[in-house]
C-alpha cells in the first residue's frame, strides 16, 4: 500500500507562489507516474499536470501552462509542484496521485490507484 502525503498549501494573495510537495514515506516513487489534480467546490477533479515514471517528461493542462512546473527530486522521494502567479480560480484541494508504470490518460482520475489526502490551495485578496 502507498501512502501519498502532500504538503505546502495555504492562503496566499493574487500573483504568489506555492510550492506543494508529495511523498510516500519509506518509498521511492522512481517507478511511479505521478500527477496532480485539484477540485474546486462544485466541479469534478481536473488533471494540471504529470511527471513520466522512467523518462521523467512532464505534461500540464493547458490553463496551468507556464505557471505551474512539476518536478521531482534527484532520489525520486518527493514531487513537486511549483505554482506561480496564481489566480483566485486557482482555489482548490489539491491531491498528489501516483501509480506504478507508465500512465497512457494522464489527466484521468481513474488512471491512478493511489492518492493522498489533499491540501488546500486558497488565493484571495
Amino acid at each position: 500500500q502507498v501512502q501519498l502525503v502532500e504538503s505546502g498549501g495555504g492562503l496566499v494573495q493574487p500573483g504568489e507562489s506555492l510550492r506543494l510537495s508529495c511523498s510516500a514515506p519509506g518509498i521511492s516513487l522512481a517507478y511511479y507516474t505521478v500527477a496532480w489534480f485539484r477540485q474546486a467546490p462544485g466541479k469534478g477533479r481536473e488533471g494540471l499536470s504529470c511527471i513520466n515514471n522512467n523518462d521523467g517528461d512532464t505534461y500540464y493542462k493547458d490553463s496551468v501552462k507556464g505557471r505551474f512546473t512539476v518536478s521531482r527530486d534527484n532520489a525520486k522521494t518527493t514531487v513537486y509542484l511549483q505554482m506561480n502567479n496564481l489566480k483566485p480560480e486557482d482555489t482548490a484541494v489539491y491531491y498528489c496521485a501516483a501509480q506504478p508504470g507508465t500512465v497512457i490518460t494522464w489527466r484521468a482520475p481513474m488512471a491512478y490507484e493511489y492518492w493522498g489526502q489533499g491540501t488546500q490551495v486558497t488565493v484571495s485578496s
